[in-house]
């Protein structure tokens, strides 16, 4: 079985609290799979982006990589821009597997997690997130 790691992919942002919630997922996937390397890595404004993460990766031999985008659906980021990075990756590493997995927003297991957080919302206006 190949060497494999998980890179949790996410747009980024100036504040960096943004990330918090990919950080959570992360710490969540360790803790029930402490085995898995996961990494995370950001289109922008945020470091490191997936090349670099990339990089870190390869130079500690690993030999299947698998990027989860952290996006609820798929625009434009995910039909252009990242294809285009894991294709760079492709290119100068033969060698390595690298996965590019569907946007995590579109898996239905999220869509249904998403509708029952929205269901308790609107039974529950006790939620510190209702304002």
């Amino acid at each position: 079985m190949p060497k494999t790691a998980l890179i949790l992919f996410a747009h980024g942002a100036r504040d960096p609290e943004w990330a918090s919630p990919m950080r959570r997922v992360g710490a969540a996937v360790r803790a029930q799979s402490p085995d898995l390397r996961i990494e995370l890595a950001f289109l922008e404004f945020m470091t490191p982006n997936l090349l670099d993460c990339a990089r870190t990766l390869l130079a500690e031999h690993y030999q299947r990589i698998i990027v989860l985008p952290m996006f609820i659906a798929r625009g434009g980021h995910l039909k252009n821009d990242l294809p285009q990075l894991i294709d760079e990756l492709r290119a100068q590493n033969p060698q390595v597997t690298f996965e590019l997995a569907g946007a995590v927003g579109e898996a239905e297991s999220v869509v249904q997690a998403l509708a029952a957080h929205v269901l308790a919302i609107a039974g529950d206006q006790s939620d510190p997130l209702v304002k």
